[in-house]
């Protein structure tokens, strides 16, 4: 581009950069430095939140989920983001699992129930095969009930999926703007050498105490639960909750 003769003069170019540096440096209104100071102060919780969940993993049967990419639930909106995703913790599962291993093999001492010898061998096969069946049933069933028995934290509202059969099941939220309180309990032996417990959530909806119970890492929840609050607290005084 040709210059200005006179070096002195300012060039075409030179206009269009000094009006740039002259806007970068023209001073914030106070409305825009309180609404960009709002914007960073909601975003620290939400930044700390998480921190807290880095480690946390993100297999699917895992019984504590961050930030999933796969699981999704019915009332979810547009654009929600899920936050956490807890179910009970694996150590709750040793009971039904082990009851199942022992159904597995108890088919290999029928042959000293004397009462079996009286029925012919393809008898006592049906009979074997309905047990296995039986068996395969009951874990199923307790699978299900562990995977979709669910806790879900988003960035607006917790909610508690208490799945009972295919037919039947019970949902319970609350926004996180009514929550009063949270607390954490982690009781016995059990509990405290595998970390997990019981999360009571105080709120002001239609449901006062949603209780979470045997969870991993209740405190972990608390912390979360304790910065959620705190960024819908941020967002209410800047007026912009959904």
């Amino acid at each position: 581009m040709p210059r200005a003769s006179d070096l002195n003069d300012i060039a075409p170019d030179d206009v269009v950069t000094k009006k740039v540096e002259e806007e970068v440096a023209k001073p914030i209104e106070p409305e825009e430095k309180i609404t960009r100071v709002s914007k960073s102060a909601s975003g620290e919780y939400r930044q700390k939140v998480y921190e807290l969940i880095k480690g946390a993993t993100k297999t699917p049967l895992s019984a504590l989920l961050a930030r999933p990419k796969i699981f999704n639930f019915d009332s979810r909106e547009e654009n929600e983001e899920i936050i956490l995703v807890l179910r009970r913790h694996w150590f709750t599962n040793l009971r039904w699992i082990g009851i199942f291993g022992l159904m597995l093999v108890a088919p290999m001492f029928f042959g000293w129930v004397p009462l079996l010898d009286y029925f012919p061998w393809n008898y006592r096969l049906v009979f074997v095969l309905a047990w296995y069946l039986i068996s395969l049933a009951m874990a199923f069933e307790q699978f299900l009930s562990w995977y979709f028995n669910v806790f879900v934290i988003t960035e607006e509202r917790v909610i508690d999926i208490d799945f009972y059969n295919l037919l039947d099941k019970k949902i319970s939220e609350a926004k996180i703007g009514m929550i009063q309180d949270v607390t954490a309990l982690v009781e016995g032996v059990s509990q405290t050498m595998f970390n997990y417990g019981t999360v009571l959530i105080q709120t002001a909806s239609e449901i006062p105490v949603i209780k979470i119970e045997k969870i991993p890492n209740p405190n972990l929840v608390l912390k979360v639960l304790q910065q959620m609050r705190g960024e819908e607290e941020q967002e209410e005084m800047e007026g912009r909750i959904r």
